[in-house]
């Protein structure tokens, strides 16, 4: 039996319509999920956009993979892919790596004079005084190539250093990076007035014997020698048996052209003139040669015109020449005496 015609009479109840409460309802549930679904998929696109912009500014995306995969995208990221561990921060990153060996010191020095050719910390030093000076513009690379070598010409014209392409003591000064000379400098005790050394020669105040001599220089060489040593502005006059006679304080070349090796001392002048004529040098003992002139050890240098000194002891063990080294007249003497033609110079 037909539960909606139980009189067996034909059904007379209107059709449901389309529209009615059951199908109103199946439609909000509809329209519910297509929202949600609509609403997620928005929120996806956002957050999506939103991280790939952020990356894209800071410079660390590229245009994703060749085949445009979101794996290839978060492979630019340097994300870690979904169930993957995040990395310690301590695990160094090679492009802070990178960055982190650009940057020196900021009171960086460099040892020596550095030029063509070079390479190491030296010439990174060198490099990044210049960019901070605003004479080279690149990247610090440690290579003394054709970029550095110009910053560096730029920087001795305009600051009327004598041009070259070299950095040496005066580049260096002028960019701040060359160390503090003074630390170098060993001042003994001045000896008591009218003492002498062991061959009976004066001392000066700056002159030392025994146990006031500091010791020599490494790799100095053997036998009858004098050694000067540039950093601490000191000479030593070496007997033929190792003793050291006596040690003193000179005043060297503001310059780089006192060559460091094993010289000859092949002239010597009771008086000579500077070169350019305007200083009388006495007791002048020549051992290097250079395209301007000599170089050798001198007593302190007189004005021509009146004769005054151009310097004090006092400023012994400070750099003020153009090439030799000048010391106390007392030591000057004691060294004429002590080196005749032919004795070696030993320069470190």
């Amino acid at each position: 039996m037909n539960d909606d015609n139980r009189n067996g009479l034909p059904d007379r109840r209107p059709p449901r319509r389309a529209g009615g409460p059951d199908h109103r309802r199946r439609e909000v549930l509809s329209g519910a999920v297509v929202i949600i679904l609509a609403i997620t998929l928005l929120a996806a696109v956002v957050t999506a956009r939103g991280d790939g912009a952020g990356t894209e500014a800071a410079g660390l995306v590229g245009s994703g993979g060749a085949d445009g995969s979101a794996t290839a995208a978060a492979q630019d990221t340097g994300e870690p892919a979904a169930g993957e561990a995040v990395p310690d921060l301590d695990v160094v990153n090679p492009a802070a790596a990178v960055i982190a060996e650009q940057q020196l010191a900021a009171d960086c020095v460099i040892e020596e004079q550095v030029g063509p050719g070079d390479t190491g910390t030296d010439v990174r030093c060198l490099q990044q005084a210049l960019i901070k000076a605003g004479f080279l513009d690149g990247e610090i690379t440690g290579e003394y190539g054709p970029a550095t070598f110009a910053a560096v010409e730029s920087l001795q014209q305009e600051r009327d250093l004598f041009v070259d392409g070299v950095a040496g003591r005066e580049a260096a000064l002028s960019v701040d990076v060359w160390p503090d000379e003074q630390q170098f400098v060993v001042r003994t005790p001045a000896p008591p007035p009218g003492a002498v050394d062991e061959l009976g020669m004066t001392l000066s105040s700056v002159s030392s014997i025994g146990a006031d001599i500091p010791p020599l220089p490494e790799n100095s060489g053997e036998g009858r020698r004098v050694v000067y040593e540039r950093a601490g502005q000191r000479v030593w006059a070496v007997a033929e048996d190792g003793h050291v006679v006596r040690s003193w304080l000179v005043t060297g070349s503001q310059y780089s052209n006192e060559m460091p090796g094993t010289h000859t001392v092949y002239s010597r002048s009771e008086e000579s003139t500077a070169w350019n004529g305007r200083a009388v040098l006495p007791l002048m003992i020549r051992y290097l040669k250079t395209d301007i002139g000599a170089i050798g050890f001198h007593g302190i240098p007189l004005h021509v015109e009146d004769g005054s000194p151009y310097q004090t002891e006092a400023e012994l063990g400070t750099r003020m020449s153009g090439g030799c080294q000048r010391q106390a007249n007392p030591d000057a003497a004691f060294l004429w005496q002590f080196a005749d033609v032919g004795t070696t110079v030993v320069v470190v």
